[in-house]
């Protein structure tokens, strides 16, 4: 079988660029102090990496100022998909079922909300939780509400905290090899609302872990994704991108739900 051809990114060494051979990319990065470089698959991921500043850079020129005020509200969002896609060589079908979900948490209270969609992809998901769960932030707290986000994704963390989502706004909406950014109509509502909440910060964790907010998410969107195959009718297929979308509607959890699924039970859910 033959050998899959990699490109080599040299994003600080004597001479900076993309080789085809490790050779040659070894020549420039051999002996070289504080030399920064990585392999990739395609050509296209190896330039987006070279457009990303390094991530001590990224800290200076992040999107927005680190919040001095200490977060009252804690938003855990995760989004997830049962897909083709997700096989080697397989792809997303219209039929395949997709979920997001996200959990607000704040002086004792509780709130969620899940939907979901066929045929849609993970990030998709994972981004539609974000804009949904920041919405209804919004509407019940204000834009000034201090918020920490915690989330597994790093897709959506990243483009978010190592400045991708404003390169993509530079350059209309493009990454650095001139493609269309996937879900640029969601991107495009990230910013929006990011723009009108400054007090901001963002945590990983590693999914369906020891993080208790996480794994509620999770099983609340597969709760999601269960119902969508049980009740096909009451779900959509994912719609044209359009420039500036409204999120979709959370569908609320019961109180019932939540002890189901076993986790913050004794804490007040409310959406009123």
């Amino acid at each position: 079988m033959a050998k899959k051809r990699k490109f080599y990114a040299v994003k600080k060494g004597r001479k900076p660029g993309i080789y085809l051979t490790w050779d040659a990319a070894k020549q420039q990065v051999d002996g070289f102090a504080g030399a920064v470089y990585k392999s990739f698959l395609t050509k296209a991921e190896a330039e987006e990496w070279m457009a990303t500043a390094s991530r001590k850079t990224t800290r200076k020129v992040s999107m927005r100022t680190p919040s001095t005020v200490t977060p009252s509200i804690i938003l855990y969002t995760d989004g997830g998909s049962r897909n083709t896609g997700n096989v080697r060589g397989g792809h997303v079908r219209k039929e395949d079922v997709a979920a997001w979900a996200f959990l607000i948490q704040k002086d004792g209270e509780s709130i969620s909300g899940s939907n979901g969609e066929f045929g849609a992809t993970n990030n998709r998901m994972e981004i539609m939780a974000l804009i949904n769960g920041l919405q209804k932030i919004i509407d019940r707290y204000g834009e000034k509400a201090a918020v920490l986000v915690v989330a597994d994704s790093k897709y959506v963390l990243d483009a978010i905290q190592r400045n991708w989502l404003s390169g993509w706004q530079r350059r209309g909406w493009k990454k650095a090899n001139g493609e269309i950014v996937a879900n640029k109509e969601l991107w495009q509502a990230v910013a929006s609302i990011l723009k009108r909440m400054p007090n901001l910060e963002y945590r990983w964790t590693k999914g369906h872990a020891t993080n208790e907010g996480n794994v509620f998410v999770d099983q609340l969107l597969n709760k999601t994704m269960d119902r969508m195959l049980r009740e096909p009718t009451e779900f959509e297929a994912p719609k044209k991108a359009v420039s500036n979308p409204k999120p979709s509607l959370a569908v609320q959890d019961s109180t019932a739900d939540f002890e189901q699924l076993g986790l913050f039970h004794n804490q007040q859910i409310s959406d009123d």
